[in-house]
């Protein structure tokens, strides 16, 4: 299993987001991708990355865009969070709407 997974909900349909880009990067001096994929039918990517990840500063970066619309409010989302145990899994999710959005360490 990935150490970081996601799961982006979509507050204002009721349902998952399904099919929405999602890169993994990783911050050594500067952001790096480290995997990419794009969310299912259920709103989740399962598989993101590797399976240990040093101790740092990650982030996940949603393109929203395509699935808001082009006038969406935020086109891009960016969760920004840091590492400190290298084996335990990460679980990051998105409730989204139109015009915010929250985010949680998940389990």
């Amino acid at each position: 299993m990935s150490l970081v997974t996601t799961h982006v909900l979509d507050n204002a349909r009721g349902r998952p987001a399904a099919g929405i880009p999602v890169r993994l990067e990783a911050l050594d001096g500067e952001w790096t991708t480290l995997a990419q994929d794009r969310t299912d039918d259920d709103g989740r990517v399962r598989e993101l990355g590797p399976e240990a990840l040093p101790v740092g500063v990650y982030r996940l970066v949603f393109d929203t865009a395509g699935y808001l619309g082009p006038e969406a409010f935020f086109p891009e989302i960016t969760v920004c969070f840091r590492i400190t145990d290298p084996h335990a899994h990460h679980h990051v999710p998105v409730l989204l709407s139109p015009f915010a959005y929250s985010t949680y360490r998940g389990s």
